[in-house]
């Protein structure tokens, strides 16, 4: 059997940005100033034009060893050599002050010797423009510049300059400290600084864990997934990424590689579910002033995806890359996804604004005008009823009339019917009812009655694992025949005998489908759990939860032979799968909140 592959990677950020650390203490990727800008170090890419940011010893033989500090997005790597051991503590800083959230362009890491004296070197190298750049540099009394990379980046240390910039041993006999700036540089001192900020970012997250409502039910891999929920959230603008990475390929070599940093309406909606489903509400805050933005000037069509920024033109370009492990090609900028019409995204957003009407924790001026919103989607849903569709799965070049996308015609008009009671807007009432009704022939129109499944899209027998949603939504009654037959029908098909699920089994634009796609197994552990197969359903979660690397993080596919890793990582839409599926199943349960 061919080795198991994982991501031997750890994620660290702030909701600014993402660092990507591999357990040598390499940063292999990270995009500044935001998610969807060049990387300035991408050895995950590119080992030769990806720059580098590493700590190691000067050693040839080494242990390491990599965790978080417990409740936190704050990252440590262990070194052991025959020179003695260390530490390095790698974090983006995010903590309150002056009644804010403080979250600076700035990349801290700590290095600390745990016994002995050891010997070890320090190489930063930064690259602009996908590896194309180069910058100017020049040191200053206690920090190197970095010049040509859009703004200024400086790093600024309590380490010998000279040892950096000529990649020198040194030994390691008291704490150093690394503080990496774009734009405005550090102003106070190195050691303390850090020390300051780490202590108060490890504060940080961990009341945030504690202001979670998070049952018991596997509660250690919910809190990790919340936590890399959380930092999938550009703040600044409230939009929600769907991955930090782009082109880490869905099987090796089979040209499935996107870029995965820009806001998809669909996987917001999931992931705001997610953060509904442990009580957190200041995401779907921020997310309602992004979704605004982003479509107040549309008089028809949302796009499936907008940029982080909420602007339109997402322009799809390869570069010049080698790819992951150097031979996965072509490495893609930009998805040109955002042409596609996708037209369960009307659904989504009613759906995701939801808890602004039905929730009483939300106030009435923190709805706005989303009635505006609403109403636009509701007409959107209207006009686009009898169109065939790219899809969830954005086939590139085949529309139809898909299932998936009239049970979000569906759910969208029912949730714009709770909404307009509230309102009491009976033009919207009486449009949503209309809606809701012709959704449900759309839906029953893919039922193949002979075997009794509903199919991917109307006039196919194609069967799609997106399809399980019609028991976890509720369309079908969970306690019904139909539920339990459609049930069985999907899982003869779709499903491995290690309990993953392919989103389909038939042939698309880039030819057979050889990878899982991890959040439709939990989607699956959501059906089973909503029919009654409970036993069945936490025993396929806690085999699903191991396919997560050694950090407890989880990727877009995996490979259903070896158990690989494969796919943009962490994927938000795995880590709100196993969220939603924990959630479902503790009500089942009736397990206490202990958070």
């Amino acid at each position: 059997m061919p080795k198991k592959h994982t991501y031997d990677l750890g994620v660290t950020g702030n909701c600014a940005y993402m660092s990507y650390i591999d357990d040598k203490a390499h940063v292999q990727w990270m995009c500044w100033p935001r998610f969807d800008s060049s990387f300035i170090f991408g050895g995950l890419l590119d080992k030769k034009k990806g720059g580098q940011f590493s700590i190691s010893p000067d050693a040839a033989k080494y242990k390491t060893h990599q965790y978080y500090i417990e409740n936190t997005n704050v990252l440590c790597t262990d070194f052991e050599c025959d020179s003695g051991k260390f530490r390095v503590t790698d974090f983006a800083p995010r903590f309150y002050q002056y009644e804010r959230i403080y979250k600076p362009l700035m990349f801290i890491r700590k290095i600390e010797p745990l016994a002995d004296t050891p010997s070890i070197r320090v190489c930063c190298n930064p690259v602009g423009n996908y590896g194309k750049k180069q910058p100017d540099i020049s040191q200053g009394s206690s920090h190197i510049r970095y010049m040509g990379l859009g703004k200024q980046v400086r790093l600024s240390t309590n380490i010998s300059l000279h040892k950096i910039m000529e990649e020198d041993a040194f030994v390691l006999n008291e704490p150093k400290y690394l503080i990496m700036t774009y734009d405005i540089p550090l102003e106070g001192p190195i050691e303390s600084t850090a020390e300051d900020f780490l202590r108060k970012t490890v504060l940080y997250w961990r009341d945030w864990v504690k202001s979670t409502s998070i049952g018991s039910f596997h509660q250690k891999q919910i809190v990790r997934s919340a936590l890399i929920l959380k930092i999938q959230q550009f703040e600044d603008t409230g939009a929600i990424v769907a991955a930090g990475t782009t082109s880490l390929p869905e099987h090796p070599g089979s040209g499935r590689n996107w870029d995965y940093r820009y806001c998809w309406l669909r996987d917001a909606y999931y992931t705001l579910t997610a953060f509904n489903n442990i009580g957190h509400f200041e995401e779907l805050e921020r997310y309602f002033h992004y979704i605004e933005n982003a479509t107040i000037s549309e008089d028809g069509r949302f796009q499936p995806l907008y940029t982080i920024l909420g602007k339109k033109e997402i322009k799809e370009k390869t570069v010049e890359l080698s790819g992951y492990q150097g031979n996965n090609q072509p490495v893609r900028i930009g998805n040109q996804a955002h042409t596609h019409n996708q037209n369960d995204v009307y659904g989504q957003v009613i759906v995701t604004l939801l808890p602004l009407y039905a929730d009483s924790r939300f106030i009435s001026s923190e709805r706005i005008k989303s009635d505006r919103l609403i109403m636009h989607a509701l007409k959107m849903i209207e006009k686009t009823l009898d169109e065939p569709d790219a899809g969830l799965w954005e086939f590139r070049n085949k529309t139809q009339q898909h299932c998936y996308t009239f049970l979000f015609h569906w759910a969208g008009s029912c949730a714009a019917l709770k909404i307009a009671r509230q309102l009491k807007d009976e033009k919207m009432a009486a449009l949503a009812l209309k809606l809701k009704k012709e959704a449900e022939k759309k839906i029953n129109a893919c039922y193949v009655k002979k075997e009794g499944y509903y199919a991917q899209a109307i006039e196919t027998k194609n069967m799609d694992a997106s399809c399980l949603q019609l028991i976890t939504m509720n369309y079908l009654d969970p306690k019904s025949k139909a539920a339990g037959q459609h049930l069985k029908k999907l899982e003869s098909t779709l499903k491995t005998k290690e309990g993953l699920f392919y989103r389909y089994k038939h042939n698309d634009d880039f030819g057979d489908v050889k990878s899982t796609f991890l959040i439709c197994a939990f989607w699956y552990v959501e059906a089973m759990a909503c029919i009654g197969r409970l036993d069945e359903a936490i025993e396929l979660f806690e085999k699903l939860s191991k396919y997560s690397n050694r950090l407890g993080l989880l990727s877009e596919d995996i490979d259903a032979t070896t158990g690989s890793q494969w796919g943009n990582f962490p994927q938000a839409y795995s880590h709100v799968g196993q969220v939603n599926a924990a959630y479902r199943i503790a009500k089942k349960l009736d397990l206490p909140n202990f958070l």
